[in-house]
C-alpha cells in the first residue's frame, strides 16, 4: 500500500514562509478583488451620471414633457446618489485593503468636482501650532515659508434664544400718571412667537411639506417642546396677518390680459372618509413675451371640481385662458359674457401627450423587457409627435423675445406647418374607428383647433400650459408628505400660503427670508405702502440697499 505525500514541509521555519506566502498572495488577491469592486462601482456611477445628463439635455432640446419625464429623472437622480455612496464607500475599502499589501495599488477613483465653498460664507482660522524646533536635526533656527489652508465645512445646530423686551414704567411726580411704552407687535395678539420662527414654520410646513406634527418633534429634540395645537394657532394668526398681500397678489393676477389656469386634487378629511377637493392656480407670466410686469400665482381651494368654481375665480376678469379641456371652463368662453370676452388657447403639452402615449418605443420596450403586455406603436402617433416636436422648435428660438416679433416669426415659420397639420390629422382621423385611442388623440385638436391656433394671431400667447402646471407642483409633493387637510378651511388657508411662497419663487426671492421680514414690518407698514411689501418690489428694494 502507498503512503501519502503530504505537499507540506516536515521543518516549522519551512511552514511559516509557506503560510506567510499564502497569507501575502490572500491579502494581494482581497486588494485586486477590493480594485475591481470599486473600479466597477465607479463605472456604474459614472455611466448613471452620464445617463442622467443625457436626459437633461435631451429634455432641454426637445422642451419640458410629460410629468412621468421628470418622475424618471428625479428617479435617476436618486439612483446616481446611490451609486456614488457605492462608490466611495468602495474606494475606501479598496484603499484599506491595497495597504496590506506591497505589490497592489488602491485604485484611485474620479471624484465628483466641488466648487469653491461660497465666499459670503464666515471662516474661522484654526491654527495648527508650529514646532518649536526641526524634528530632523532638533535645530531651533526655523523660518517660516508660507502656509497651506484647509477648507472643511461645517455647520452650526440651530440656536434658539429669547428675547425679552422690557418697558420701564414711570409716574410723573405732578400728575401722578403712570405712563409706559407699547409692548411689541406680535402676529398673534399677546403672542409668543417672532416673526423669522413664523417664518419658519410656514415654510417648513407649505415650502418644504413638513406637517405640524413633525416640526413639533425636531423642536422637542432640540431642547424647545411645544404642541402641535400651539403651532397650529400661529400658523392661522399668522395668515391672517398676511391676507392683505394676498389680496394684493391676487389683483395683480386679475390685471393681466392673458392667464395660465389648471387644477389638481388635494384630499381634505370628512365624516369617517376622505373627499377629494381642488386646488385652483392662475399664473400671471410675461417673461415668454418679454413682457416686464413681475409674475405671479393665485391658488383657490374648492372643496369640489363644479364649473361654479373657476367662473367665480374669473368673474371679474377678461382677457386669454391658456388651459386644459376641462369643461367647467366652457361657461367662461361664453359669447355675450358680460363682463367681457375670454378666449381660449389650446395646449400643446395635453395634445402632444396624447400622441406620445402612443409612439412611445422606450416604454413599449421595458414592459415587454419585463414580461409585461406593451401597447401597441402606432406609426401616426410618432408622426404626430414629430409634427409637434417641430412646432416647439420654432418656440424655443423665439422664447423671451416681444409680443411682436414672436407674432412676425409664428406667421412665417408656424403658420404653414399648422396648416399642413390640420389637413393631415382630418386625413388620418377619417382612416380610424371612432372610439380609436387615435381617434381620439385626434379630435381632441380638431375639435378646439381655433383654441390651438389663437396663438398664431397673438405674440403673448405660449404654446403650453406649463407655467401653471410648474406652479401647481408643489400640491402632489406636499400630498406625499402631509396626506390630506384636516378641513375646508386648512385647505383654504394652504392656498393663501401657496400664493405668497409660489410667487416669491417666480420672482427669485427667498421664501422663507421674505416672510420673515414681512412679518416683522407689516402691522407698522401704512396700507397706502403695503405693496412695497410684495415679493418683486420687496427684492428691488433690497438691490438698492446692497448697491448703497
Amino acid at each position: 500500500m502507498d503512503t501519502a505525500v503530504t505537499p507540506f514541509p516536515d521543518d516549522v521555519e519551512a511552514l511559516k514562509a509557506l503560510l506567510a506566502k499564502a497569507t501575502q498572495r490572500a491579502d494581494e488577491a482581497e486588494a485586486e478583488l477590493a480594485n475591481a469592486k470599486a473600479r466597477e462601482s465607479a463605472t456604474e456611477a459614472m455611466i448613471a451620471h452620464l445617463k442622467l445628463q443625457i436626459a437633461k439635455l435631451r429634455r432641454e432640446q426637445y422642451g419640458p414633457s410629460a410629468e412621468r419625464t421628470r418622475r424618471l429623472l428625479d428617479q435617476m437622480e436618486l439612483q446616481l446618489e446611490d451609486l456614488e455612496a457605492d462608490a466611495a464607500e468602495d474606494d475606501l475599502a479598496a484603499e484599506v485593503a491595497a495597504e496590506k499589501t506591497a505589490t497592489v495599488t488602491a485604485f484611485e477613483r474620479k471624484r465628483p468636482a466641488r466648487k469653491p465653498f461660497p465666499d459670503h460664507l464666515p471662516r474661522e482660522r484654526v491654527v495648527v501650532p508650529a514646532p518649536c524646533s526641526c524634528p530632523a536635526c532638533g535645530s531651533s533656527r526655523l523660518s517660516r515659508l508660507g502656509e497651506d489652508v484647509t477648507e472643511t465645512l461645517e455647520v452650526i445646530p440651530r440656536a434658539w434664544k429669547v428675547i425679552q423686551t422690557v418697558r420701564e414704567k414711570f409716574a410723573c411726580r405732578d400728575c401722578e400718571k403712570i405712563t409706559q411704552p407699547p409692548a411689541p407687535f406680535h402676529v398673534v395678539p399677546r403672542g409668543w412667537a417672532g416673526p423669522s420662527f413664523l417664518a419658519m414654520l410656514l415654510f417648513e410646513k407649505y415650502g418644504a411639506h413638513q406637517p405640524l406634527n413633525r416640526q413639533a418633534e425636531r423642536f422637542a429634540r432640540e431642547g424647545v417642546p411645544l404642541s402641535t395645537s400651539t403651532l397650529a394657532d400661529q400658523v392661522g394668526a399668522a395668515t391672517f396677518a398676511l391676507m392683505p398681500l394676498y389680496r394684493l397678489i391676487e389683483a395683480h393676477v386679475l390685471a393681466a390680459s392673458r392667464l395660465h389656469g389648471d387644477d389638481t386634487t388635494v384630499p381634505v378629511m370628512a365624516r369617517g372618509k376622505t373627499d377629494t377637493a381642488r386646488l385652483w392656480v392662475y399664473v400671471r407670466d410675461d417673461k415668454p413675451f418679454a413682457g416686464a410686469d413681475p409674475p405671479a400665482a393665485l391658488f383657490h381651494y374648492s372643496r369640489d371640481r363644479r364649473g361654479e368654481h373657476p367662473q367665480a375665480h374669473l368673474a371679474s376678469w377678461s382677457g386669454v385662458l391658456q388651459a386644459d379641456a376641462y369643461g367647467g371652463y366652457g361657461e367662461l368662453y361664453r359669447e355675450g359674457r358680460a363682463s367681457g370676452p375670454i378666449l381660449e388657447a389650446g395646449c400643446f403639452a395635453h395634445a402632444r401627450r396624447k400622441f406620445f402615449e402612443l409612439a412611445d418605443v422606450t416604454a413599449a420596450a421595458r414592459k415587454k423587457s419585463r414580461g409585461e403586455r406593451a401597447g401597441t406603436i402606432y406609426p401616426i402617433a410618432f408622426e404626430a409627435v414629430q409634427r409637434l416636436d417641430a412646432l416647439f422648435d420654432i418656440e424655443r428660438a423665439i422664447n423671451g423675445k416681444t409680443a411682436a416679433e414672436r407674432l412676425a416669426v409664428r406667421q412665417e415659420l408656424s403658420a404653414p406647418l399648422i396648416a399642413e397639420l390640420h389637413a393631415w390629422l382630418a386625413a388620418q382621423v377619417g382612416k380610424l374607428s371612432r372610439n380609436h385611442d387615435l381617434a381620439k388623440a385626434i379630435n381632441y385638436m380638431l375639435r378646439r383647433w381655433d383654441a390651438f391656433t389663437r396663438f398664431l394671431d397673438d405674440g403673448r400667447i405660449c404654446l403650453t400650459n406649463n407655467a401653471a402646471e410648474r406652479a401647481l407642483r408643489c400640491v402632489p409633493l406636499g400630498r406625499k408628505a402631509w396626506l390630506f387637510c384636516g378641513s375646508d378651511r386648512g385647505g383654504q388657508r394652504a392656498a393663501v400660503i401657496y400664493t405668497l411662497i409660489q410667487t416669491a419663487k417666480l420672482n427669485d426671492v427667498d421664501p422663507q427670508a421674505w416672510l420673515a421680514d414681512v412679518l416683522a414690518r407689516i402691522a407698522e407698514q401704512p396700507v397706502s405702502r403695503l405693496g412695497e411689501l410684495l415679493p418683486w418690489n420687496w427684492k428691488i428694494a433690497g438691490l438698492i440697499a446692497q448697491a448703497a
